[in-house]
């Protein structure tokens, strides 16, 4: 049997009545009159609508917008600079005169092979693979102008430190260049930052006229040492190599390039360091693990000189009240030997 169903007739359907207000709903039974208002949402308005949509960006992630052109070489050189600086732990700068190209050629070669010897060295003498650094150590030419500019960007470009994003997205600056989100080197907020430090860097003075420079992908005082040995030999801490262990070093085209090379300074780890204080750091003995000893005898001298201090005030508080006590001894004996 198939099941019933309940249908309304089309007078109960026509006691039940809608009437529409300006805002709700009013359903009113004719039976009972009795009426039930059902509020409505209202619709959003435009500002609610704007401020709920995510923002977008309006170019491809690949190719951001840049206050300087990325298209000229030297917004690309630029960047190349910020890069090397950010990802390089030592870095010597030299001045030169006006090197030939032979010159470069000699330089580049010595240096090369010193570095050689010296993983060849560490490899003998069981050194971890990433102390090996010799092939990647590199002498190369830049352009002052364009490097200085890249180091200010280096020291003193925060993006961390940058205004939050408005909250109406892209819509609240005036042109994509603002926008906060941008943090590579080409951008507007970089150029800021570097612009309010002109001339405060204390690399500014040295980055003056020609300039070269040598990276070093670890802090490594051995290869330093090396490199010095060529570059800027100095007896006794950096003797240059014998002309009957390289004779190819005492040629005249690498003779006159040493000639015209001047040791500046360096950055290690961020830290500015003059010429002495670069020369102390290629000098020192065993290279990092020679710096570690240096310091754990520092620290025990310095424990023993406290412990020795600690000692001896003690120690001479002990003095002073025993030659106290023998005094007092001394002057009572006689009293006791008279009333005996």
């Amino acid at each position: 049997m198939p099941p019933r169903l309940r249908l309304r007739s089309l007078a109960q359907l026509a006691e039940l009545r809608v009437e529409r207000t300006s805002s709700k709903y009013t359903y009113i039974c004719g039976r009972c009159q009795y009426a039930t208002a059902v509020a409505t949402t209202p619709a959003p308005s435009d500002a609610q609508i704007q401020a709920s949509i995510p923002s977008l960006t309006r170019y491809p992630p690949a190719n951001p917008p840049s206050f300087r052109n990325p298209a000229y070489r030297k917004s690309q050189l630029l960047r190349s600079y910020v890069s090397l600086i950010k990802t390089t732990p030592l870095i010597v700068f030299f001045q030169h005169s006006n090197l030939k190209s032979t010159e470069w050629v000699g330089l580049r070669r010595e240096l090369t092979s010193a570095l050689q010897k010296v993983d060849a060295q560490l490899a003998a003498q069981g050194a971890p693979p990433e102390a090996l650094i010799g092939e990647y150590i590199k002498l190369q030419v830049i352009k002052t102008n364009i490097f200085e500019p890249a180091l200010r960007i280096a020291e003193y470009f925060k993006p961390g430190d940058l205004p939050p994003e408005p909250m109406g997205g892209l819509s609240g600056i005036s042109s994509e260049k603002e926008d906060p989100s941008l943090t590579h080197a080409l951008s507007e907020a970089a150029f800021k930052a570097a612009k309010a430090h002109e001339g405060e860097h204390a690399l500014t003075p040295v980055l003056q006229g020609a300039a070269a420079i040598l990276t070093l992908p670890a802090v490594s005082p051995v290869h330093l040492k090396a490199a010095f040995s060529i570059l800027s030999p100095q007896a006794p801490a950096f003797p240059a190599p014998t002309r009957r262990a390289v004779p190819t070093y005492y040629d005249p085209p690498v003779q006159d390039g040493i000639k015209k090379l001047l040791l500046l300074g360096a950055r290690i780890d961020g830290q500015i360091f003059d010429m002495e204080g670069t020369r102390w750091v290629g000098s020192i003995d065993g290279g990092i693990d020679g710096l570690r000893a240096q310091l754990v005898a520092i620290l025990q001298g310095f424990g023993a000189g406290i412990t020795t201090t600690l000692e001896s005030a003690s120690r001479s508080l002990w003095f002073t009240l025993e030659s106290r006590r023998n005094m007092l001894e001394e002057d009572g004996k006689p009293s006791e030997e008279k009333t005996g």
